[in-house]
């Protein structure tokens, strides 16, 4: 069998796996604010040290941009791993907004009843959000408005509307050619952060970062200026196919880079902490655990408990506006002693982790086996569009998994 047919005959368990890393990521981030997105932008932060509290929040500043970051590079990796010719556009966008719709809808009405609706949030902040559309918009009162976590999903929304139009193209890169965009692709993601840098206005400032909402929407938010980790994605996964993944790129050295990475996050200015500093390790990350997948090779991330994490991630991570932010609204702005504040973070984590198992139970499952069945084929796309995988399936990923034909992470993020 050559690297190819290997390839394309393997699941990926072990990025499965990977994805609650990235979610668990997000979940610190989270945790460790000094300033909420929802107003009056009051800490989430629990720990009364102020030592121990800095560095909480400087450890994890970077934390979150880096899950989210890899969940939109794996959202174009595992689409173009599934890709098969002749897949109509229909029934790949079905599948794909049957898998972040119905969960955010559960997400957003609990958020609304909690938060923004006794808030009075007016219908212009809360309709786009609900459309997943809120991040075309810079007002920080819309793009980060009910569910702030659910910002993510408005890039993953333009995704799945490109990638029938993005893989035919890509289909057709091979050799080194592959490495050639994969670089141009980073190239963009600089591009963009220099651009927000030099350009956008940088007044008034935000209230949760040290730059403007304007350089932050543009720069973070704006789900055009993702698109490059997304397609970045599809080419990872088209080298990897190709077998021209480099062997010494393994899973360890990956894993160092991508702490180097970190670290470059956190002392780089501010918006190249977002993606720029922390890209290619990411990149190396995903392709390096795929290769291992294709490989064979036992790894702890194909594990049982490892996998069933990863189906959940999804729901994890989108839950936390709510059992973060909502939870420690109930605490207001009291703060507490390291065992205290411990026990805090670590009921957060479990109030998101049984949140994103009952979504995934109880909304995305039902949803996709009811829905997300193919139909009579009528009409075909050649060559144009491909199934997706379905990004829930542990041992399916990578595949249509039965009985679900089908990442951001999902994240994600």
């Amino acid at each position: 069998m050559t690297p190819s047919e290997a390839a394309k005959r393997a699941k990926l368990p072990s990025l499965t796996g990977l994805r609650f890393f990235a979610a668990l990521l997000v979940f610190f981030f989270h945790s460790s604010l000094t300033d909420s997105p929802i107003p009056p932008n009051a800490p989430i932060n629990p720990f009364a040290h102020a030592s121990i509290a800095d560095g909480f929040s400087t450890a994890f500043s970077k934390a979150g941009y880096l899950g989210v970051s890899f969940f939109f590079v794996l959202s174009g990796f595992v689409l173009a791993w599934a890709s098969r010719p002749g897949e109509r556009v229909t029934a790949f966008l079905r599948r794909r907004l049957l898998k972040i719709f119905p969960n955010h809808v559960v997400v957003f009405t609990a958020a609304m009843v909690l938060f923004a609706g006794a808030a009075v949030t007016s219908v212009a902040d809360w309709l786009p959000n609900l459309l997943l559309l809120h991040t075309w918009f810079p007002q920080a009162s819309v793009n980060l408005s009910v569910n702030p976590p659910s910002w993510s999903l408005g890039s993953e929304l333009l995704f799945y509307v490109l990638f029938p139009l993005l893989i035919v193209p890509i289909r057709k890169i091979g050799g080194a050619a592959l490495w050639v965009w994969s670089g141009l692709m980073v190239a963009g993601m600089v591009a963009v952060q220099l651009i927000s840098t030099y350009v956008v206005p940088d007044t008034p400032k935000s209230a949760i970062t040290p730059i403007s909402d304007m350089q932050f929407w543009f720069g973070y938010l704006l789900p055009l200026g993702r698109v490059f980790e997304f397609a970045l994605g599809i080419l990872l996964a088209r080298v990897v196919l190709a077998g021209l993944w480099p062997r010494r790129v393994g899973f360890g050295a990956a894993l160092v880079l991508t702490v180097l990475g970190y670290a470059a996050a956190l002392v780089a200015p501010f918006q190249y902490g977002f993606v720029v500093a922390t890209i290619v390790p990411v990149a190396a990350l995903i392709g390096a655990t795929a290769q291992a997948d294709v490989d064979g090779r036992a790894t702890f991330l194909r594990s049982r408990p490892m996998v069933w994490l990863g189906e959940v991630s999804f729901g994890f991570y989108l839950v936390q506006g709510v059992t973060i932010f909502y939870l420690r609204s109930l605490l207001g702005e009291n703060t507490y002693s390291v065992p205290v504040a411990l026990l805090v973070i670590a009921g957060f984590f479990a109030a998101s982790l049984l949140g994103g198992w009952l979504l995934f139970r109880f909304v995305e499952m039902p949803a996709m086996r009811r829905f997300g069945r193919a139909g009579p084929r009528t009409r075909s796309v050649p060559d144009a569009v491909a199934t997706a995988p379905y990004e829930g399936r542990g041992e399916g990923q990578g595949q249509d998994a039965a009985p679900v034909p089908a990442a951001t992470g999902g994240r994600t993020g």
